[in-house]
């Protein structure tokens, strides 16, 4: 079990949403004075070229990142969950639909897209949820739709369609516990994708509006002063590095779950 990663994962949640009860300084407080210091006892992880304090800037902008990252990961698992089993049971023209819209989606590449659709709106955390959601959810239901081919064909299903069983408790009583882990494994990868798409967009300009910060737009403004203070880019870049590596440590792990539960059956 990655012990390791899970505790990171925690930790890094516990430090965005509650060490702003700890430490204290404002993330938007403007100093001339204190323009690009150093990590020091007085300011942990240093400065930026406004003078504000790089940990406080952290902790604010990892309640974006995360909230982006959680919700986004969420909205495209149900989505990829709800249409994946709908194709994967019904099949015929459900599938044929399905098939069509998904190919449609993958013609263009993941990122290219969400340039395209960001760039026609004012982005904030909820409009990125989203977006990110509508460009996120192809490889999940592709996944679930495989997974449901293969429940669909099984005798004890073909019973229940002949006993005319309600569809609906035929896909939440007997498809939903078979496909949770291929759920959960998705949700996981998500979160991951999820912020570094984000990222992505913050650094390109494109992602969160100021005075709102996210770890992206803190990357972002660091990347003009990177040779002269390398703190202000770094530490917003580690902390999206451990929850991307963390989450993908815990996706492997269930996704090995899930290949023995099978392997096992």
């Amino acid at each position: 079990m990655p012990k390791f990663s899970i505790i990171v994962i925690v930790s890094v949640f516990l430090f965005s949403f509650f060490g702003g009860y700890f430490y204290h300084l404002d993330p938007y407080t403007l100093d001339s004075n204190k323009i690009l210091l150093e990590p020091s006892f007085f300011h942990l992880m240093g400065t930026d070229r406004l003078g504000r304090d790089i940990l406080a800037r952290v902790i604010e902008g990892g309640k974006i990142s995360l909230i982006i990252g959680v919700g986004s990961a969420l909205i495209a698992s149900l989505i990829g969950l709800l249409l994946g089993s709908i194709a994967g049971y019904f099949r015929g023209g459900i599938d044929k639909a399905f098939i069509i819209v998904v190919d449609l989606f993958l013609t263009f590449p993941t990122f290219f897209l969400l340039l395209a659709l960001v760039s026609y709106v004012n982005a904030s955390a909820w409009v990125l949820i989203i977006i990110i959601s509508i460009t996120g959810w192809m490889t999940t239901a592709r996944l679930i739709r495989s997974e449901s081919f293969k429940i669909t064909s099984q005798p004890y299903i073909k019973i229940l369609n002949i006993a005319n069983v309600a569809k609906l408790k035929i896909l939440f009583k007997y498809y939903a516990p078979i496909l949770a882990p291929i759920y959960f494994v998705s949700f996981t990868f998500g979160v991951g994708g999820a912020i570094l798409a984000e990222s992505g967009l913050s650094f390109l300009g494109l992602g969160i509006v100021a005075p709102q910060m996210s770890w992206g737009t803190i990357l972002s403004g660091g990347k003009d002063v990177i040779e002269i203070a390398w703190w202000v880019s770094f530490f917003p870049g580690l902390m999206i590095f451990l929850v991307t590596f963390a989450l993908i440590n815990i996706s492997n792990y269930l996704q090995q779950l899930t290949n023995q539960k099978q392997i096992q059956n």
